[in-house]
């Protein structure tokens, strides 16, 4: 056994080194792959990015269209400030079709293009399909171009397709690969359409009534300048592509790169990656060029194998070990520290919530005191008003303090009053979520409006007498809730001639607080309160310069302010 130990040993250590050697290999040819696939990746990346530029560019000229009617000089300029050659690489030009349905249609867009380009044009070529496309506009328009103006895009099949799936969908939708310039003048070059359906507004002239869409943006595409500047751009790809079109097939062949940029790697690295350009499918095949290299010498496996693999494997267990009890120790670090801070947040915004709680709670006691005329009026009156902030607080407690619902914040605060279930038809509005500070203004402004209809109104001897109805609107890009409060009655209703505590209490609620607007209409028959108010809370803050959510998130204090504010006002 000892004669042959030397033997046996020699052989497992060989057998071992040359296992790890080939392990090794195997990793490196592994690596090279992942890295080839990053760049294949990379590729997939700056062609979307490219696609995604034309179609922000149609997207940008679909805004315009649907502001307003576009004139021939409008539309030159916007192309004109585009840049097309330095930053649309591979954009033959961009244009717009307006669709037609009847002859009355034709005739008004043959009339446009005379109007807009002084060249009498019938839409060509002549096709029995209902529906015709024919171009309306287009830049850079040349002599060459302007013989393209009225071709109907809808009559060749390809292109139809796409414009149909533009309008159908209302989404970008590009076409199948195609000469461009064939019929729009200019050189011939292979290429392809991204069609974009365009809502213009009425009247236009160009748009047919009734029609889903008033016409389509579309943008030409050179599919070799295009993919020339995704591999031209810094730095450069080692990769050799082979773009198809909606298949794999010889005559879908959208772009390949030139033989020269081929290399030493055969198809073993050959990536295939899918690609969704506007509804369309593209299949890219990506082989590594010259330019490629390994990650690592083909040497280093065989020197690792023969050296120290080994001890490498145990150093590296060792130091995979220690950063795994570092990871550990700076995790429960980080997750310490956020629990003190969400606790620390959690006080701030209890202790925010509980003084302006009581501020609001003592300037309503302090005027209620004033206005009554014994303890039991005061008591009656003061325990009212705190049965609806508490009506309010209940709320937003089951809703976790987020929103709540403004129908059932009435039925609640006006249950209260009139002691029983209020008739269906009373309130009228769609569903609408309230903010906190929402909620407990309006609890207590629909408290007081109920009180003063039962004390002065009939709404107390019959239900029909009062009815609350309300809407969301859209003013300036935000959202308006205009609430409507009508009482009737069989004589004339006549302002008071003193305003009380509860009148101040509704205008500090709905000016101050919520930074809205409340009318009263004192008519014949009927009192009627509108009340509008913002509902993103933007409005708010900007009239009253408070930001409570960030104040208790800060810790800074803002119940002096309040109370101030309160004092002032009540």
């Amino acid at each position: 056994m000892k004669k042959y130990f030397p033997t046996i040993a020699f052989v497992m250590v060989a057998l071992a080194s040359l296992a790890m050697a080939g392990f090794a290999y195997l990793a490196g040819e592994q690596a090279a792959r992942f890295k080839f696939e990053a760049v294949a990746d990379d590729v997939v990346y700056r062609v979307e990015s490219r696609i995604d530029l034309h179609v922000s560019v149609l997207r940008a000229a679909s805004g315009m269209f649907a502001a307003s009617q576009v004139s021939r000089d409008e539309f030159r300029a916007f192309f004109g400030a585009l840049g097309a050659e330095e930053h649309l690489e591979g954009l033959k030009g961009l244009g717009f079709l307006a669709l037609a349905r009847n002859g009355s249609d034709i005739a008004s867009i043959e009339n446009k293009i005379r109007d807009y380009h002084g060249v009498s044009r019938r839409i060509f070529p002549r096709s029995d399909l209902e529906t015709k496309a024919p171009v309306l506009l287009f830049e850079p328009l040349n002599s060459e171009t302007t013989s393209g103006l009225g071709f109907d895009m809808y009559a060749d099949h390809l292109r139809r397709e796409a414009i149909q799936a533009a309008i159908d969908t209302g989404q970008p939708r590009a076409s199948e690969n195609l000469l461009l310039g064939k019929n729009m003048g200019g050189d011939i070059e292979q290429g392809f359409f991204i069609f974009y359906s365009v809502d213009l507004p009425a009247p236009t002239g160009y748009v047919t009534a009734g029609a889903p869409t008033g016409g389509l943006l579309y943008a030409a595409i050179r599919t070799a300048d295009l993919f020339g500047s995704v591999f031209a751009q810094f730095p450069p790809l080692p990769a050799r592509a082979t773009i198809f079109g909606s298949d794999a097939g010889p005559d879908k062949v959208l772009f390949e790169s030139p033989l020269a940029a081929s290399g030493q790697f055969g198809d073993e690295f050959l990536v295939t990656r899918k690609l969704i350009v506007a509804g369309q499918t593209w299949t890219l095949q990506l082989r590594p060029t010259a330019d490629f290299s390994r990650p690592s010498s083909r040497f280093i496996p065989i020197m690792l194998g023969l050296f120290g693999l080994l001890l490498a494997g145990a150093m590296a267990i060792a130091a995979r070990n220690q950063i795994r009890a570092l990871e550990t120790a700076s995790l429960l670090h980080e997750a310490t520290e956020k629990s003190l801070v969400d606790k620390d947040l959690m006080l701030q915004e209890m202790k925010h919530r509980i003084k302006n709680s009581i501020t609001r709670v003592l300037a309503i006691a302090r005027q209620t005191a004033s206005g009554s005329k014994d303890i039991a009026e005061f008591s009656s009156s003061f325990g009212a008003r705190l049965q609806a902030m508490a009506a309010s607080q209940d709320m937003l407690t089951r809703s976790r303090w987020q929103k709540a619902d403004l129908a059932e914040l009435l039925r609640i605060e006006l249950g209260q009053v009139f002691g029983t279930k209020l008739p269906d038809d009373m309130l009228v509005g769609q569903t609408v979520l309230l903010s906190e500070a929402q909620t407990q203004a309006l609890g207590l402004t629909f408290h007081e409006l109920a009180t003063n209809a039962m004390k002065y109104g009939e709404a107390g001897e019959s239900f029909d007498a009062l009815r609350v109805s309300w809407s969301v609107s859209q003013q300036d890009g935000a959202r308006l809730l205009e609430l409507r409060w009508r009482e009737t009655a069989n004589k004339q209703i006549q302002p008071p001639a003193k305003t009380g505590f509860g009148t101040k209490l509704i205008d500090m609620n709905i000016i101050h607080e919520l930074g809205g607007v409340i009318r009263r209409d004192y008519g014949e028959t009927a009192l009627v309160i509108d009340i509008d108010i913002p509902l993103a809370g933007a409005a708010h803050l900007a009239k009253t310069g408070i930001d409570r959510d960030s104040n208790a998130q800060t810790g800074h204090e803002e119940v002096g302010t309040d109370r101030s504010r309160l004092s002032e006002i009540l």
